[in-house]
């Protein structure tokens, strides 16, 4: 499946529905009818916020299919573990339709999710991540898997060559925790890694282009009727009773943290001129992309990073997934 991940605004979405709307795609030796996209992003998941997580429009939709935008609702707590279980279905549906699977999102932790499994294994130190992935670039695929191999036989038996990113994911967790990743996996409770190869696609424009995007879109928010939709989503959580309420394990309900909602918040609530909250929603909304682009390049195994922008996006990932052997 293709993965194509990166910080809030830098064209995912768009690049996920141009690859998706193309009538056939070639990929890793398979030949695919057009493209499913499936959301991998932890607030689009919420049907009350389409507007401030910029899910998908209508008319976006229509041109291929769209999965797991707004299913949840607003009062619930969604979940890593239970987003992996309704994108294993709609991967699994995808395949079975002929059609190239593409999870597009932000949310580092539900691809982990799916490439990992849930399992209890520590975080891996920035510098065992670093070093793992230069040792792969030295060493070139064969090598590597005969290195781990001799290591971990059981873990390198199940990988493919060409896995690179599972291969050095194994070899990180073998070098910071002295246990196998195979034997880490075994103690999860909710499920093992899923079982087709991820072909990642990191989304890493420059910073200065992001943060105006990120004015941009704002501003087409609040046009596009962001602020009644904040609104209305408070009117829906009180009137249930659930406004501000602590839910699952002490964890306030998502939906309200999304990026804007506690700015506009405070706007209706009479703290926040509608100027000042569009203007801290845009800084707040900058400095959790400046995160998810560090968190990314520590902790994503990426085959491509593309740092070009708009539709020189879509030219660089089209030839390298030309390039992209068996």
């Amino acid at each position: 499946m293709l993965v194509i991940i990166g910080p809030t605004a830098s064209g995912k979405s768009a690049l996920g529905l141009a690859l998706a709307t193309r009538p056939s795609l070639r990929l890793a030796g398979r030949d695919f009818g057009g493209g499913t996209i499936i959301n991998m992003d932890s607030m689009q998941v919420y049907r009350e916020l389409p507007i401030i997580t910029a899910q998908p429009t209508t008319d976006e939709r229509s041109y291929a299919p769209h999965r797991l935008y707004g299913v949840l609702p607003a009062r619930e707590v969604g979940t890593a573990a239970r987003w992996r279980v309704m994108a294993l279905i709609e991967i699994a549906a995808a395949h079975e339709a002929g059609r190239l699977p593409i999870l597009v999102g932000g949310s580092g932790l539900y691809l982990r999710a799916l490439t990992d499994g849930l399992s209890p294994m520590p975080e891996i130190p920035a510098s065992v991540r670093a070093a793992s992935r230069a040792s792969w670039e030295e060493l070139g695929p064969q090598a590597f898997h005969d290195r781990l191999s001799a290591r971990d036989p059981e873990t390198g038996a199940r990988l493919a060559v060409n896995d690179r990113q599972r291969q050095v994911r194994a070899w990180e967790v073998l070098e910071a925790t002295g246990r196998s990743i195979t034997a880490w996996q075994q103690e999860r409770g909710d499920g093992p890694p899923a079982p087709w190869r991820f072909i990642t696609v990191l989304l890493a424009p420059d910073r200065a282009w992001l943060r105006a995007r990120h004015q941009r879109r704002f501003d087409a928010m609040v046009q596009g009727g962001v602020v009644e939709e904040v609104r209305a989503l408070e009117a829906l959580l009180a009137a249930r009773g659930r406004l501000d309420r602590l839910t699952l394990d002490g964890v306030a309900l998502p939906a309200l943290k999304a990026h804007g909602v506690p700015e506009l918040r405070a706007h209706l609530h009479g703290t926040m001129s509608l100027a000042d909250a569009v203007e801290r929603a845009v800084l707040n909304t900058s400095q959790y992309a400046k995160r998810q682009m560090t968190w990314a390049r520590h902790q994503i195994m990426s085959d491509l990073s593309v740092t070009t922008t708009e539709n020189d996006q879509l030219r660089d990932v089209e030839k390298f997934l030309n390039k992209v052997t068996p």
